[in-house]
């Protein structure tokens, strides 16, 4: 086999699975092995120190400079202690990643040597050049200036060498150029909004934190296919490559027994993320072949955002070790499912959560209704700013699709859930009630306990559903940094509980009881958010019908959906609650319809290029054979009716492969020229518009023909990885 692609495809299936050696100890007992904890800084910090520090986290109260150099001195020893020589500021940009700038331990003695130091100064604030990270306008690139400082709230963590410092991200004038920064803006809005309506029902509550779990999906592919697949490695995803005969459509991969050395890899992935203090809890193969998914012990929400950052840098470098490349685009292959990240969200106070199943008296039951409904109102009055925050090049591929919540956002209550609030909505003040819990249901299998179920079941379509004790932001995209969304979502629920409360105050004033003022505000708020709730199937044709005709946001366009973030509605939240000015809102548009563009520009060369480099010239050539082939038979017979027999099949072929190419060259040109024109445009919204509307529907219309060729061109001639041999080599 002088293919390369053979060559590739042979030594992926040599690949033998690295030894992973865990260690011998419970996981339990290497847990955050390399985070500085409070375990850590109680035995790191003088202790006065440490309770200042433990008050700063858990209080949000300013840290002072004199702190903060007891704090660095404290973190240095214990870094040294671990082999670590340099510190860096680790923060995200507005680039999907993260970044870090890494300095020594090291400072001049004035003696001709050096000494190791880190001071508070450099613990708390640090000054990466913020001119080449995107900022959407808000600077001139010749103004660098930026800034990081540190977030006590997200432990400081080390990788190898390194002492990592998670932080936040602004301008020189002080606009947040991250997540982070809007994230924590956000979940202090709703720390403030929800407190005050959850003293309501219990006076002792001074604090209500925001959780999240994520549910990371990805794909592996053989390192050797990958690198042979320049669309992979360009974009994320591959541009052509005709169906396997065999993909998801028997349903045996999904919670199948997990690959060795796929087991291998995941066993190596946990040891170094538990070690990170990430709490993996579950793994298992999803849907798609070569599809996995991780999912761990829920978190405070900007701590899990921190993780999953993490995480993701984690997998793509513990694959390599083991071969693969790991896959984080939402649709690396057409025809079978992409990849999400489920977002489940969830309040709880520091006396209880407040998204659990209701208790036993009309109190609890109206705290529980209360703080749904409420949700569900943020939810309605910004859906369009939240399929916005979830938007993306790449998850647009996804979303819509019969494998993911559709792009139109509504919530899934289920039946009990959804009887409750229809109950509550038409019945009188008096009539308050209990929402059964859970039930048994008998399996009649004798082997099998009664098992308990949830009072919701879960519905796959539903892009917002609640399942039990949370909501489960479905449409989050694979390689989307959570923050995104939940910067949409907690500011929209910090606005509506602050609505609230301002009209359940308005109702006491006026001499109503609190009870009665919340019960009638309720019964508003369940009529107004009423369209938003849906339980039925979200890839139907009747409900995009039937959203449109609620008054759902139906857009499907990705530059378009950007829009939402600057409706005078998302605007004037985002101000009120003190998450983003105006003007910050337009600077990540700006970047958002900038990185759309790039990346459809990106893959329109990447196709152009494969095209005439590969695609073309592959089937030329053998059509050259065939048509020498033809040429041998017409010397070799002299009837004529003999000769059109035996070359009947492979004209066909010829003229097959004629009509391929000539669309595939005609339409790459005419792709090129399109994209010569566009580019012109300086308005980066009509830009990003332009390249959607006029440049990607050139993708589908010459993969299809390229597919095309991939079955007809001899196996042994085409050069590029079949999606049989990317999906299915271990």
């Amino acid at each position: 086999m002088s293919n390369l692609r053979f060559k590739v495809v042979e030594e992926a299936f040599k690949k033998r699975p690295i030894e992973v050696k865990s260690p011998s100890v419970r996981p339990s007992e290497y847990y955050a092995k390399y985070v500085f904890n409070q375990e850590k800084m109680f035995k790191y910090l003088p202790l006065n120190t440490y309770k200042k520090l433990r008050e700063v986290i858990e209080q949000g109260t300013e840290l002072p400079m004199s702190v903060a150099d007891e704090v660095a001195k404290g973190m240095k020893k214990w870094a040294m202690d671990m082999g670590v020589t340099h510190c860096t500021h680790w923060f995200q940009p507005l680039t999907e990643g993260t970044a870090e700038k890494h300095d020594a331990f090291v400072v001049h003695d004035f003696k001709g040597g050096m000494v190791e130091d880190f001071s508070g100064k450099e613990l708390v604030q640090q000054e990466p050049d913020a001119s080449s990270f995107p900022n959407g306008g808000i600077r001139s690139t010749f103004e660098a200036r930026g800034y990081s400082a540190w977030d006590p709230a997200s432990p400081v963590f080390i990788i190898e060498d390194t002492l990592m410092i998670p932080t936040v991200f602004i301008s020189y004038t002080g606009e947040a150029l991250d997540y982070k920064a809007p994230l924590k803006k956000s979940l202090a809005a709703v720390d403030k909004a929800a407190t005050a309506v959850a003293k309501y029902f219990d006076p002792a509550v001074t604090r209500v934190t925001t959780n999240l779990g994520w549910e990371q999906e990805y794909f592996l592919v053989d390192e050797g296919l990958y690198a042979a697949r320049p669309d992979l490695l360009l974009t994320g995803r591959t541009l052509m490559g005709h169906d396997s005969a065999k993909n998801q459509q028997m349903d045996d991969h999904y919670f199948g027994a997990i690959p060795e050395r796929v087991a291998e890899f995941m066993r190596d992935l946990e040891i170094q993320a538990l070690e990170l203090g990430i709490p993996c809890k579950t793994r298992h193969n999803e849907v798609a072949p070569n599809q996995f998914e991780l999912a761990p012990i829920f978190e405070e929400c900007n701590l899990a955002v921190d993780h999953n950052m993490l995480l993701m840098s984690l997998m793509r470098k513990v694959a390599r070790k083991h071969g693969f490349r790991c896959l984080l685009h939402e649709k690396p292959f057409a025809g079978i499912n992409g990849s999400g990240k489920h977002n489940n969200w969830s309040l709880t106070t520091d006396t209880g959560a407040l998204l659990h199943a209701p208790g036993k008296t009309p109190e609890e039951h109206l705290r529980f209704i209360t703080f749904v409904v409420e949700t569900l109102v943020g939810v309605y009055r910004h859906n369009g700013l939240l399929k916005a925050s979830i938007m993306s090049a790449t998850n647009a591929h996804r979303l819509g699709a019969n494998e993911a919540p559709p792009a139109i956002i509504s919530s899934f209550l289920g039946k009990q859930l959804n009887e409750m609030l229809e109950r509550v909505e038409n019945s009188t003040k008096d009539e308050l009630f209990t929402l059964e819990g859970k039930h048994g249901v008998q399996l009649g299998i004798p082997q099998i306990p009664e098992l308990m179920v949830d009072n919701t079941d879960r519905n796959r379509t539903s892009p917002f559903a609640f399942t039990g004790n949370r909501f489960e932001f479905r449409a989050v995209g694979s390689s989307a940094n959570c923050a995104s969304a939940l910067i949409a979502l907690n500011t929209a629920v910090a606005e509506a509980l602050t609505d609230f409360h301002i009209r359940v105050e308005a109702l006491i004033a006026k001499g109503e009881s609190k009870l009665s003022a919340i019960f009638d505000v309720l019964r508003e708020d369940i009529k107004r958010c009423r369209p938003i709730i849906f339980n039925g199937n979200g890839y139907s044709d009747e409900w995009k019908e039937e959203a449109a005709l609620r008054g759902l946001d139906c857009e499907t366009s990705c530059p378009l959906v950007f829009d939402r973030y600057l409706d005078e509605d998302s605007v004037r939240m985002f101000e009120r609650m003190n998450v983003m000015k105006r003007h910050e809102l337009e600077a990540r548009n700006e970047i958002k319809w900038e990185t759309y563009q790039k990346k459809i520009q990106i893959e329109a060369r990447v196709l152009g290029d494969l095209c005439m480099n590969h695609i073309i010239p592959v089937a030329t050539k053998y059509q050259s054979e065939l048509v020498d082939n033809v040429h041998k038979i017409q010397m070799a017979f002299s009837d004529p009716a003999k000769v059109k027999e035996l070359t009947a099949y492979n004209i066909d072929l010829i003229e097959k492969i004629n009509k391929h190419t000539s669309f595939i060259a005609e339409n790459v040109e005419a792709m090129v020229e399109k994209r010569k024109v566009v580019n012109r445009i300086e308005n980066m919204r009509e830009l990003a518009i332009a390249y959607h509307d006029e440049v990607a529907p050139y993708f589908d219309a010459i993969r299809s023909h390229i597919d095309k060729l991939e079955l007809i061109v001899e196996d042994e001639m085409w050069t590029l990885p079949k999606y049989r041999e990317l999906l299915f080599v271990r």
